[in-house]
């Protein structure tokens, strides 16, 4: 699979403060590409170095299997489709009047404006001023003007910030849609279980550095899920010392691996413990996350 976006050790500083730490992403291509983090952990100043908004403090960017520098940033961005933090657009303007302005700024043909707003389904409220738009659909139209140019790679800055559950439905459809047809897609979001329902590959940022990247099979392996031994015999379990808070029907245990599940089990029913159940907690994306970046261990 071709890779599309690939950066070796790439950092930004602001001011001593590092944003970004050696950071080396590796985005393949037409998939949906997950990009996670902490609130200030790097995300939004990754994409804006993708995007050549802000210069890197030092490393290599390449995309498309080509370096992006200040040389060949003009032949490469218009490969790229983005949107950073807010929609774009003029309120007092309607949604075809804005996509009119990227059409004469790109050069674009009227047919490439109807297929973008076709494809987020905003053809019906053309012509409506983005002043009367919801919040759903001034972030539909601020994605048809990213599409617009028939990008190979779009970049989204938390396309589904501030939408109620059916808004998020829509782009999340959307966005999947669009990997389906070889357009790769990179999104960030603080809506884990959003990311988790499109996304097939992920990426974990915490203080700038990749903690994680990769499948999300392969993301729940770093993570053990609580451990909970169902047992008329909770507190004498505790007792034998067992690390375990009590709960419903018996006892709960964390970061508790295969092995030392065995000997826990084995010294327990040694003990003369009656153990009706030995189960792991089903785990979320969220779960993980939070294990994940609350350690920080780089994995």
């Amino acid at each position: 699979m071709n890779t599309i976006i690939h950066t070796e050790n790439l950092t930004k500083t602001f001011k001593g403060h590092v944003a970004v730490d050696g950071l080396n992403l590796r985005v393949p291509q037409g998939v949906v590409y997950g990009f996670l983090g902490p609130n200030g952990s790097g995300k939004s100043t990754t994409m804006k170095m993708l995007l050549g908004l802000t210069q890197p403090t030092s490393g290599d960017i390449r995309l498309f299997g080509r370096p992006l520098t200040r040389a060949s940033r003009t032949k490469l961005l218009p490969s790229i489709g983005s949107m950073i933090e807010a929609p774009p657009g003029y309120a007092h303007l309607s949604g075809r009047e804005n996509l009119r302005i990227v059409q004469d700024m790109l050069g674009l043909s009227t047919e490439q404006i109807d297929h973008a707003l076709a494809t987020v389904r905003l053809t019906q409220h053309q012509h409506k001023l983005v002043r009367t738009y919801s919040l759903g659909m001034k972030q539909r139209l601020g994605i048809a003007m990213a599409l617009a140019r028939d990008p190979a790679l779009l970049i989204l800055d938390e396309p589904t910030n501030g939408l109620d559950p059916a808004g998020i439905e829509e782009i999340r459809t959307l966005l999947v849609r669009l990997a389906g047809e070889g357009i790769t897609v990179m999104v960030s979001s603080h809506l884990l279980d959003e990311i988790d329902k499109m996304a097939s590959v992920l990426a974990i940022l915490s203080q700038g550095r990749m903690i994680f990247q990769g499948t999300r099979d392969r993301l729940f392996e770093h993570s053990v899920p609580d451990l909970v031994i169902e047992t008329p015999d909770a507190r004498k379990a505790l007792a034998e010392g067992v690390t375990g808070t009590l709960v419903d029907g018996g006892i709960r245990l964390s970061g508790v691996g295969k092995d030392r599940t065995a000997e826990i089990v084995h010294r327990l029913a040694t003990a003369g413990v009656r153990i009706h159940e030995v189960r792991r907690v089903a785990q979320s994306l969220e779960d993980v996350f939070m294990d994940l970046t609350g350690r920080d261990g780089l994995l």
